[in-house]
């Protein structure tokens, strides 16, 4: 999967007319093998880690790229630096541990199933929808 999506990444930077570097070809490699939520400032210390020679401002530029091609999405938790993870992702909902920091992906039909009940209860038809929880261990 990660190497299908790292060529995926490579395709939509090529298709924003954006030259694929070296540098930026190692950071959409650890883009695409990132199995967690990680922030610009993760992805540079993945990638400098993994030997790229690729400066925070390239991290954040190459990232709205992505962004842009509807590629890769931002999450925005609470309190927390902006977190990417692939578009490619089957739907889920994110809960966010909020004394560890930990971002877990759930999926439960109960709550999908009710969210469109409410909406056409309502008269809408949900398009598009995030779930975030914030917890704590009781």
């Amino acid at each position: 999967m990660g190497e299908r999506r790292a060529d995926r990444l490579e395709q939509a930077l090529r298709d924003a007319g954006v030259r694929v570097t070296r540098q930026r070809a190692a950071l959409l490699r650890v883009i695409a093998d990132a199995e967690d939520h990680p922030d610009a400032a993760e992805l540079h210390g993945r990638a400098v880690t993994a030997g790229a020679g690729v400066s925070l401002a390239t991290v954040y530029r190459t990232l709205t790229t992505l962004r842009a091609q509807g590629v890769i999405e931002k999450l925005e938790f609470q309190g927390e630096p902006a977190r990417w993870e692939a578009a490619d992702q089957r739907h889920h909902d994110h809960m966010i541990d909020l004394d560890s920091g930990a971002v877990m992906e759930f999926t439960d039909e109960r709550i999908e199933r009710l969210q469109a009940e409410i909406a056409a209860e309502m008269g809408y038809e949900i398009v598009h929808h995030r779930l975030e929880l914030y917890v704590r261990r009781r």
